[in-house]
């Protein structure tokens, strides 16, 4: 096996490995995301009427489930099953819009999830995992 070869499986196992953990590191953020507004915190700013508008439990409830979603394919990810490949670009896709529409409510907190969530859609794509 030749040096080059070798450099690139270390790079594509970095790549997943990050991957996985970024991802379960935004399920994790999601999820106390998702507790902060169920238990109705005073972080969570309440502004003018939105377009989008949920009660913010409903909100909540929402990031909760997909919090627990998202880590779950991170931990499949970590186990290299092909199911966690598949949809955890799906699931970053869809966290990424549900943060956009939560926006109004913890700015910097969604933009820092919607980026997170961004790294991993690129971390998977480029995972070629016949080189490992």
């Amino acid at each position: 096996m030749s040096e080059e070869s070798l450099v690139k499986q270390g790079v594509a196992k970095g790549t997943a490995m990050g991957g996985a953990v970024l991802l379960v590191t935004v399920g994790v953020l999601e999820f106390l995301q998702g507790i902060s507004a169920v238990a109705k915190d005073e972080v969570i700013l309440v502004g003018a009427e939105y377009t989008y508008k949920f009660d913010v439990t409903a909100w909540g409830w929402i990031h909760l489930v997909l919090g627990a979603v998202v880590a779950a394919v991170g931990v499949g990810l970590f186990a290299g099953v092909i199911w966690a490949r598949i949809s955890a670009p799906i699931i970053c896709g869809l966290s990424i819009v549900v943060n956009f529409l939560w926006l109004p409510y913890q700015p910097w907190w969604a933009i820092t999830i919607i980026a997170l969530n961004a790294v991993v859609i690129w971390a998977v794509a480029t995972w070629d995992p016949a080189k490992i």
